[in-house]
């Protein structure tokens, strides 16, 4: 029984890259209509900002979509990956209690459960990065190759 446990824990192992792989998908999709929403109507949604006190509305509605669009793009490349879910991670914070809290857990009735859930998939990413499906990968590949192609071309010469 143990054995069998074991090659199921070490069959589902080889899977982590490919559940970052879907968290990126998925907050990609789940990122793109708000984001496209603020690029189509920042001056509504800095108006809707003011409307529940936000400080400097205007500013805040831009910084908003700049980090939804730039965290869309960055997660679909896998690049910056950790950095970007920061800031992403900030804004799921100020969704849940500004907008969504009030209205309970349940998605269905508006409520902070799918900004949780994001919330957490982007801590997953701050936590074990982009995996092997990314940009961050491969430039981590390369920059490991380029100390020692140095030191072999160094000690060749």
């Amino acid at each position: 029984m143990r054995t069998l446990y074991r090659k199921f824990v070490e069959g589902t192992e080889k899977l982590n890259d490919v559940q970052l792989l879907l968290f990126r998908i998925i907050l990609v999709i789940g990122f793109y209509s708000p984001a496209m929403m603020k690029v189509k109507n920042l001056e509504g949604v800095a108006e809707w900002f003011g409307s529940m006190s936000y400080p400097f509305p205007m500013v805040s509605a831009v910084l908003a979509m700049s980090t939804e669009v730039l965290g869309i793009v960055l997660l679909t490349l896998g690049l910056g990956t950790r950095i970007i879910a920061l800031p992403m991670m900030f804004v799921m914070v100020v969704a849940i209690f500004t907008t969504h809290i009030s209205n309970g857990f349940a998605a269905g009735d508006n409520g902070f459960e799918i900004p949780l859930y994001y919330f957490l998939m982007l801590f997953a990413l701050v936590v074990y990065g982009s995996g092997k499906f990314s940009l961050d990968h491969l430039l981590s590949r390369r920059s490991q190759r380029t100390p020692s192609s140095t030191a072999e071309a160094a000690a060749a010469a």
